[in-house]
């Protein structure tokens, strides 16, 4: 066996870059048409040709699938990141209003996803698990630190997050969840 063979191919920059542009231009045109958005038009959007959209995402579901993941990934890494940068309770504050955003775009990618394919239904359930491990590991600092009542537990949290995500589907509930976090963080205090 030839040494280079047994070495994983590096992704080119340009190529990470292409495919960076792609998820943020597919999330956009989901959010804005559904996912029933033209893959040409998000292609343009992207700054790249359809030919370029299709090496990437090969169908309209993995593109539903990369977007989904992306997300997911983005919130699940901003627990750590937030929890560097401040206090634990403005972290978990903060990463709820992130926690919103996912939820926007999770309530127009989501059914797609799981009608899509295979794939779609991995990457769905695939989601959940590093989500609530963001979040109870944002609640466990906020307790360690004091911050939130000793009591609260990661299902607590958990249950109330469902709460505020009840209606995601409506026009208002964007802005209605938001002042919601900050209802919920005033009954955590300790």
């Amino acid at each position: 066996m030839r040494e280079s063979a047994a070495r994983p191919r590096k992704v080119r920059a340009d190529s990470a870059r292409n495919r960076d542009q792609l998820l943020e231009a597919a999330k956009a045109a989901f959010a804005q048409s559904g996912p029933e958005a033209p893959l040409e038009e998000i292609a343009r959007q992207a700054g790249v040709g359809s030919g370029t959209l299709y090496r990437h995402f090969p169908n309209r579901a993995a593109l539903l699938a990369g977007v989904y993941r992306r997300e997911g990934d983005q919130l699940s890494g901003a627990a750590e990141r937030l929890l560097a940068e401040r206090p634990a309770l403005e972290a978990l504050e903060a990463w709820l209003h992130l926690l919103i955003g996912y939820l926007a775009t999770k309530r127009v990618v989501a059914p797609a996803l799981q009608a899509a394919s295979e794939e779609g239904k991995a990457a769905y359930e695939a989601g959940g698990s590093p989500v609530k491990d963001s979040l109870a590991r944002l609640l466990q600092a906020a307790v360690a630190e004091g911050a939130v009542r000793p009591e609260i537990g990661p299902e607590d949290l958990y249950r109330a997050i469902i709460g505020l995500s009840y209606g995601y589907d409506e026009p208002d509930w964007e802005p209605s969840a938001r002042r919601l976090v900050g209802v919920l963080l005033t009954g955590l205090k300790g």
